[in-house]
């Protein structure tokens, strides 16, 4: 799909990382847990949809797609 920036490698990683902090963060009280909640769950959606907008805005994309599409 067009609107998909994140290759498999990418999105696995954001899943796995995101989880870890999603658990740290409810696992501890510190007074920054909220943060890593946040983090952590933006990581995983991200990872889930296979879109991420901060990609989009610097043009970045690692599904592999571009380098498909130039070298047909």
């Amino acid at each position: 799909m067009k609107w998909i920036n994140e290759g498999p490698w990418d999105r696995g990683i954001r899943i796995v990382v995101g989880i870890i902090l999603l658990a740290v963060g409810l696992a501890y009280h510190p007074a920054l847990a909220w943060l890593w909640d946040i983090i952590g769950a933006v990581l995983s959606v991200t990872g889930l949809v296979g879109f991420c907008l901060l990609y989009r805005i610097f043009g970045i994309n690692t599904t592999g797609a571009e380098q498909r599409r130039t070298s047909a």
